[in-house]
């Protein structure tokens, strides 16, 4: 799991796949953490994104680094049931004005189980990280 955390440190921002009904859906995360023997990451309760997870747990997450390299990251979502990954996550990110009990939002943490990772080069065989 260092690997994959390492890398996702190194691009900085990464993309995440998920499927509303039978379209593909994009977007930018940057959060994340390694605990437990895994990476987490987190959405907003709120968000299109933690609905179309809870539908279809199916994910793909790519980040790209400054030398070309890039890795494809895919399994299946699994929600997290201890709160202590999402307060540590709130307070690492600082994103205490988004979630709290003012506004009702809650960050959902989660992991993916049954992954891949391969750290792929522009040219050449891609490397398995798991």
């Amino acid at each position: 799991m260092s690997k994959v955390s390492d890398f996702l440190n190194e691009a900085g921002v990464f993309f995440m796949a998920t499927a509303d009904g039978n379209q593909p859906k994009l977007r930018p995360l940057g959060a994340h953490m390694e605990a437990d023997g895994k990476i987490i990451f987190g959405v907003g309760d709120f968000k299109n994104v933690y609905r179309q997870m809870k539908a279809n747990p199916l994910v793909e997450i790519v980040a790209c680094k400054p030398d070309g390299h890039w890795l494809r990251y895919t399994g299946k979502a699994v929600f997290e049931t201890d709160g202590n990954y999402a307060d540590q996550m709130i307070k690492a990110a600082g994103l205490e004005k988004i979630y709290n009990e003012q506004t009702g939002n809650k960050l959902m943490t989660f992991h993916l189980e049954n992954a891949s990772a391969v750290d792929i080069p522009v040219m050449g065989e891609g490397e398995n990280l798991m």
